[in-house]
């Protein structure tokens, strides 16, 4: 090699956090076993790709643009061909659809597409922190999207550990009173109450409730990610924080990657939050997080919006009528597999000692608890020698944990190859604990 040669310690210090490597890591070992069945990737499954024509979604858009926004067909070109407003283009049916889906009653000028909800959670971590004495609480165990972008940010997390139906109110407090003892304050917690990733938990509407309670107390914002509250029942669904009282202190984040089209990397920010200018004038979060990612991203792909906002009309504005098959593939998966793994490692199936599993009611993962580490040379030789493949869940604790646990993703197989994968994992369980 010629030229010049950078040393690796004079880049950024983020780059050898943990886990800014995970997703790098899963891919590498996917990738070195092609035929493993993989419960590593939450991602959408592809059944639903037939269903999307992209044609159709953006004539649809078109002439949404043309009857109910008098555009003529040369001011619809410029707006789909053209660089775009970095607040977004179809910022009216994202808070339609809010409205109409989840009592989310929020102005347009509210709304900020982004590119993916990732792009969201960089743009408000962003904008809300701007010292080292605030600090981001978060739900752990948590989504590797957050805490990396809170790491390539360098921002300070503090962890606050959750349970199946809440959180650890009682560590939040504690959590809360270090940090006004240090002369620190916490600045925002992210949480996601639907059925989170990794560890597949919910907040009960009492615990919502409270949560935003002390939200209000001890003076810190809200960051919700909605991306699987979808995958609920009609029977069982609960209201987002941003629907309930005290969500003014709530910026809800959103993504249409598992709801309507992965690729279009269409994702949304809503961020009501008055801001007081210094000129006595008084804007919206969403103000200065368009002005941020107009220096990240410039504008979300106007196509791409036009495809998300088609399916959208297509739907009459609803997210979840458009996602109610998926919602129900999703459903079945996660009954297939806790049934699985009832079959190969509940009672009489010779379970190995010590193997439990928590029964989210939605979402796409579920978390398995061994007597062993569940750590990389495990998941190699989960690989190699029993075709099957995980995710460890220390990946996802902030500091130490989870190292005798693995996550389960289910939406992206089918019921067979389900089953089969149980089957594999449960042999190597048998094989390594004791």
């Amino acid at each position: 090699m010629t030229g010049k040669v950078l040393e690796r310690e004079s880049l950024h210090a983020c780059l050898d956090s943990p886990v800014m490597g995970s997703i790098t890591f899963l891919n590498e070992v996917m990738g070195r076993f092609p035929d493993a069945i993989s419960f590593a990737p939450g991602a959408p499954h592809t059944a639903f790709f037939d269903d999307i024509d992209i044609p159709l979604h953006i004539a649809r858009y078109r002439r949404y643009l043309e009857e109910e926004r008098s555009l003529t067909p040369a001011q619809v070109d410029r707006l789909l061909y053209q660089y775009g407003p970095s607040r977004g283009l179809i910022n009216e049916l994202v808070a339609q659809a809010l409205r109409t889906d989840h009592g989310i009653d929020v102005p347009e000028e509210s709304v900020v597409v982004t590119v993916g909800c990732q792009e969201a959670i960089l743009l408000v971590l962003r904008t809300l922190f701007t010292s080292s004495r605030d600090l981001l609480a978060v739900a752990n165990p948590c989504f590797v999207g957050l805490t990396g972008a809170a790491n390539l940010l360098g921002i300070d997390t503090v962890a606050v550990d959750d349970t199946e139906e809440c959180l650890d109110f009682a560590q939040l407090d504690e959590v809360c009173r270090r940090a006004r003892a240090s002369g620190s304050r916490i600045r925002a917690m992210y949480v996601a109450p639907d059925f989170s990733n990794p560890s597949g938990s919910r907040l009960g509407l009492a615990a919502r409730h409270r949560l935003l309670a002390v939200a209000e107390r001890e003076d810190f914002l809200l960051l919700e990610d909605n991306a699987y509250a979808f995958t609920a029942t009609d029977a069982a669904a609960l209201p987002p924080l941003k629907a309930l009282p005290g969500g003014e202190r709530v910026v809800h984040l959103g993504t249409f990657a598992k709801t309507c089209m992965p690729g279009a990397r269409v994702g949304y920010a809503v961020a009501d939050q008055p801001v007081r200018q210094p000129s006595g004038g008084i804007g919206l979060l969403a103000d200065e997080l368009a002005t941020v990612k107009s220096m990240v991203t410039v504008n979300t792909s106007p196509i791409s919006q036009a495809v998300i906002g088609g399916i959208l009309l297509q739907h009459r504005g609803s997210v979840a009528e458009a996602a109610r098959a998926k919602s129900e593939l999703y459903q079945r998966n996660l009954r297939v597999l806790l049934h699985a793994l009832d079959r190969h490692l509940g009672e009489g199936a010779r379970a190995p000692a010590g193997v439990s599993w928590n029964r989210p009611r939605g979402g796409f993962f579920v978390r398995l608890r061994l007597t062993v580490p569940a750590d990389e040379p495990l998941l190699e030789r989960s690989a190699k020698e029993f075709g099957v493949l995980w995710t460890p869940m220390s990946h996802f604790y902030i500091g130490s944990g989870g190292d005798h646990q693995l996550r389960l993703a289910c939406s992206y197989l089918d019921p067979e190859q389900i089953e089969e994968g149980v089957h594999r994992l449960a042999r190597l369980l048998r094989a390594v604990c004791p």
